[in-house]
């Protein structure tokens, strides 16, 4: 009988309980206690009052719930209610820093996309010489470490005078990425050569080819550069944080920051930390659990070809 269960299609045996897997589920538990246990301290602080803190900080779960920190951050009481709350006195503007996350992210994702889509189409379309090289120039700055252009990239900023401007945080992000190129190209690689020889006698450009016959046929894997490239945007700190030291330029994760150092009463506001710092996680969280599934399985068959 399980010779026969095995035979026929479509049915499959139960897997068995051998030690490797019982290892693998082991593993990957751990990994993921690992990876929510920060997010779910995050949450549980950003609950709890700035009395309870200290008291029930090894708790699991917060001992009085309350969303009154998450009122403080986002601008809805006012300073006395918030010392009085036990708040340490510091403020964010969070309407402002939000403003500023989203016109630069959504910036950076639409120029990448665009530069990196075109030169994606000619790396996998064009004939021109040096092709082959330029392309592999492109893969081999994916392996120099950020540091290494961080001197020049904020020398050219300063020289340019775009210090505590929008244009000098989006300036060395706004064209073509090499993960971004290569991923494209080979989607681009995918599409049949048929429906681009067919527009081209009809006497369609290569322009014209791109923009209504590649581009809509493309909506997935320009859709998971724009979801992985707005995730680094939306969390990016470093840059904007050594080029814009403006308050009227700050992004969420250097707001964040700023709040952080703001001790009128001697110390850190852990709680409105932690509640601000949970509304900042909320859209990368969403856009994973909405999108994640559908990014990996594009970036196994973009992988695959």
């Amino acid at each position: 009988m399980s010779n026969l269960t095995t035979t026929i299609p479509g049915l499959r045996s139960k897997p068995t309980l051998t030690p490797g897997r019982l290892f693998a589920w082991a593993v990957l538990i751990t990994m993921i206690f690992v990876t929510i246990t920060p997010l779910w301290v995050v949450i549980k602080t950003g609950l709890m009052s700035p009395s309870d803190l200290f008291e029930h900080s090894s708790e699991l779960l917060p001992s009085h719930p309350t969303l009154l920190n998450f009122k403080r951050v986002l601008g809805l009481m006012s300073k006395a209610d918030s010392l009085a709350l036990g708040g340490s006195g510091a403020e964010i503007n969070f309407a402002r820093a939000l403003g500023n996350s989203l016109l630069f992210t959504g910036i950076v994702v639409v120029m990448q996309i665009s530069c990196a889509a075109m030169a994606a189409y000619a790396f996998a379309r064009l004939r021109f010489p040096g092709r082959d090289v330029i392309f592999g120039m492109f893969v081999a700055s994916m392996m120099v470490p950020g540091v290494v252009t961080l001197i020049p990239n904020f020398i050219l900023i300063k020289d340019l005078g775009w210090l505590n401007t929008m244009a000098g945080m989006v300036a060395p992000f706004c064209l073509m990425q090499g993960f971004s190129v290569f991923f494209l190209r080979q989607f681009f690689l995918s599409i049949p050569r048929d429906l681009e020889e067919a527009a081209l006698l009809d006497g369609a450009t290569h322009l014209y080819i791109f923009v209504r016959v590649v581009l809509p046929l493309s909506i997935t894997p320009l859709a998971t550069i724009a979801m992985l490239t707005g995730i680094n945007m939306w969390n990016e700190f470093f840059w904007p944080f050594l080029v814009a030291k403006d308050e009227a330029q700050q992004v969420l994760p250097v707001a964040l920051q700023t709040f952080k150092s703001q001790t009128p009463q001697g110390q850190p506001d852990w709680t409105g930390l932690m509640a601000a710092t949970a509304v900042t996680v909320l859209p990368t969280v969403v856009l994973l659990v909405a999108f994640g599934r559908r990014v990996v399985e594009s970036v196994q068959f973009s992988g695959g070809k």
